[in-house]
C-alpha cells in the first residue's frame, strides 16, 4: 500500500508539474518531465516507452518551431497516452486513469480518433471507448482522408463500415473508402474486397452512380461477389418506390446517424426590399449568430442542403428574377458561384431527391412556371425534367419515400392560390396529381417530419392563415392540426429533432423575426425564445451539421 501510494503522488506530482512549469519552448524541461516520468515507470514497468520518448521530443521540437502553442498539447497527449495510462491501468491507480481518459477525450481529432479507439479498447477504457467510436462515426468523412483510416485491419475497417449510426452525405463516401483503403496495399488487401463489400450499402446509391462509377471499378468487375452486390443493387432500383421496402437486406436499411448538433441558416429575403444576410441558429448553444453574407441581395430563392454545401437557387435581387445559383461552404464559411439554372426563377421550391438539387416551379416575372429542372453537383449542370401538369408559383416542396411534392402554390392563368398537390416520381419521371389540402394555400411553408408531410401558413388572396394540415402518404388523406400562434406566409420550415420549425416570414402587415415550432407529440406550436435579429420573408431556410 505505501509503494502503490508514493508511486501514485509521484505520478500526480508529475502531472502537476507538467502543467504547471513547462512551457512550449523550453525544451529542456520537457526532456526533464520525460526523464522523471522514465524513472517512475522503469521502476515496476520496463521498457513500456521504448524509443517513442525520443519521437516524441523530435516531432514536438519540429512541431514547436513552426507552431509553438501545439507543442505543449501534442507531447503531453503522448505522454498521458503512451506513458501515464497503461502505468495507471496496471497499477490500479483508477483516479490517475480517469483522469487521462477524460483528457485524451477532449483531443480527439479525425486524425487521431482510431488510434485512441484502439488505445482504449486495449487497456478496457470504456467509456473513452465509446467516445472514440461515436466520434469516428460523427466525423467519417474526415476520419477516411486521413492516415490512421488507411493502417486500419480489415476487421476494424468493417467494424467502422457496418455500423447504421455513420454520419455520411451519402453512401458513395463509403464505397470510397473501400476502394482507398484496399488500393493503399492492393497486393495484400484486394482478397478482402468481398468481405468489405458486404458492409457497402450500393442499394442506397444512385442508378447513375453504380453504373459509372460502381460498375467500372477494376476491383469491383475481378470480384464475382462484388459484381453480385452490384446486381442486388440493380435489382433494388428495377422495383417501383412503393415495393422497396419488400426487399429488406443490410444493404437496403438506410444508416440513421446518432443526433449530431444542427444549426438552422436563414438565407436573404425581404427585409422590406432583398437582402444579402445570412444568420443561423444554432440548436445546441441556442443563439443566434451571422456568417458570410450572400455575393448579392436575394430574396424568394430556394434553398436546400446538400452534400456538405447549402445551395441558395434563383430568387430576386431587388430588381431582376435570376436563374443564378450561390453555393455555401460551413466549414470555410465562403459563398461561391455554380451552374445557373436554365430559367429565371423566384418564389420557386428547392429539394433534394437521389442525390440531385430540384428547382420547382416560381415566376419568371412574366408568367408562373410548371417547368422543374434538376441540378447535379458533380457535373455542375441543370437539365429540365418532366413538367407539372399546373403552373405554381410560391410553390412549397418537400420530399417523403423518394416521392417530391409540390404544394400549393398560385395559379398565374386562373389566378387563383392552389389547394391541389402533384407528387413527382423520379423512376418514372411523371407528375400526378394527388389528394388535395383542405384549403387553398399560396405562399404556404412545407417541411416534413417523421414520414409525413406538412403545409404550414400561407394565404388566400388577402387571407393569410395560421392553419396547418398534415399529409399521410399511406392513406393519401390531408387532416388538420393545432393552429401556429401567427399568421405567417412566405415563412421558411425546417424539420430538427422530431420538431417542425417556421421562421419568419409575413403576417400580411409586416416581416416576422419570430420562430416557432409544433411537436406532433402534444399536438401544441412554442415561440421559440430568441427571435431572428432581422425580420424577413421569402427567406430561404435549410439545416446543417454544426460545423467542426
Amino acid at each position: 500500500m505505501f509503494y502503490r501510494g508514493t508511486v501514485e503522488s509521484i505520478l500526480s506530482s508529475c502531472i502537476i508539474a507538467w502543467f504547471g512549469n513547462c512551457t512550449a519552448s523550453d525544451r529542456k524541461t520537457l526532456q526533464c518531465t520525460v526523464r522523471t516520468v522514465e524513472k517512475i515507470i522503469g521502476v515496476s514497468l520496463p521498457s513500456i516507452m521504448d524509443n517513442y520518448t525520443t519521437c516524441c521530443i523530435r516531432k514536438a521540437t519540429s512541431i514547436g518551431r513552426t507552431h509553438p502553442s501545439l507543442t505543449l498539447t501534442f507531447f503531453t497527449a503522448a505522454i498521458w497516452q503512451k506513458v501515464l495510462l497503461p502505468a495507471a491501468g496496471l497499477l490500479q491507480l483508477q483516479e490517475v486513469k480517469r483522469a487521462c481518459c477524460e483528457f485524451l477525450s477532449t483531443q480527439l481529432h479525425p486524425t487521431n480518433c482510431l488510434g485512441i479507439r484502439a488505445f482504449a479498447d486495449l487497456h478496457a477504457c470504456c467509456d473513452l471507448l465509446n467516445l472514440a467510436n461515436t466520434y469516428a462515426e460523427q466525423h467519417f468523412s474526415e476520419v477516411v482522408q486521413c492516415e490512421e483510416f488507411l493502417n486500419l485491419g480489415m476487421e476494424q475497417v468493417c467494424s467502422l463500415i457496418a455500423s447504421d449510426k455513420l454520419t455520411i452525405p451519402s453512401e458513395e463516401k463509403v464505397f470510397e473508402a473501400v476502394i482507398a483503403w484496399v488500393k493503399h496495399d492492393k497486393d495484400v488487401r484486394q482478397e478482402h474486397m468481398a468481405h468489405l463489400m458486404e458492409h457497402v450499402r450500393l442499394p442506397l446509391l444512385s442508378r447513375e452512380y453504380l453504373v459509372q462509377r460502381v460498375e467500372e471499378e477494376s476491383l469491383v468487375k475481378n470480384s464475382s461477389a462484388c459484381k453480385d452486390y452490384l446486381i442486388e443493387a440493380m435489382k433494388y432500383h428495377l422495383l417501383p418506390a412503393d415495393q422497396r421496402s419488400m426487399m429488406k437486406t443490410v444493404r437496403t436499411r438506410v444508416r440513421t446517424p446518432a443526433s449530431y448538433p444542427k444549426v438552422m441558416v436563414v438565407v436573404g429575403g425581404q427585409a422590406p426590399k432583398a437582402i444579402r444576410s445570412v444568420e443561423c441558429y444554432d440548436f445546441e448553444e441556442e443563439r443566434w449568430f451571422q456568417v458570410a453574407e450572400l455575393p448579392s441581395r436575394r430574396c424568394r430563392a430556394g434553398v436546400v442542403y446538400m452534400g456538405g454545401t447549402v445551395y441558395a437557387v434563383g430568387g430576386f435581387n431587388g430588381s431582376l428574377r435570376v436563374r443564378t445559383v450561390d453555393a455555401y461552404d460551413p466549414v470555410k464559411d465562403e459563398w461561391c458561384c455554380v451552374s445557373s439554372m436554365q430559367d429565371r426563377r423566384s418564389t420557386l421550391g428547392a429539394a433534394v431527391l437521389n442525390g440531385l438539387l430540384y428547382a420547382v416551379g416560381g415566376f419568371d416575372g412574366s408568367t408562373g412556371l410548371a417547368t422543374v429542372e434538376a441540378y447535379n453537383a458533380k457535373t455542375n449542370e441543370w437539365f429540365h425534367i418532366a413538367p407539372m401538369n399546373t403552373r405554381r408559383s410560391s410553390v412549397g416542396v418537400g420530399v417523403v419515400g423518394g416521392i417530391l411534392y409540390a404544394v400549393g402554390g398560385y395559379d398565374g392563368a386562373t389566378r387563383q392560390c392552389l389547394s391541389t398537390v402533384e407528387a413527382y416520381n423520379p423512376n418514372t419521371n411523371e407528375w400526378t396529381y394527388i389528394a388535395e389540402m383542405g384549403t387553398r394555400r399560396s405562399g404556404a411553408g412545407v417541411g416534413v417530419l417523421k414520414g409525413l408531410l406538412y403545409a404550414v401558413g400561407g394565404h388566400d388572396g388577402p387571407l393569410v392563415r395560421k392553419s396547418c394540415e398534415v399529409y399521410d402518404p399511406a392513406s393519401n388523406t390531408w387532416k388538420q392540426v393545432a393552429d401556429m400562434n401567427m399568421c405567417r406566409r412566405n415563412a421558411g420550415v425546417c424539420a430538427v429533432n422530431n420538431l417542425l420549425y417556421v421562421i419568419g416570414g409575413d403576417d400580411g402587415s409586416c416581416n416576422l423575426a419570430s420562430v416557432e415550432y409544433y411537436n406532433p407529440s402534444t399536438d401544441k406550436w412554442t415561440i421559440l425564445p430568441s427571435c431572428m435579429s432581422t425580420g424577413r420573408s421569402y427567406a430561404g431556410v435549410t439545416v446543417i451539421d454544426k460545423p467542426l
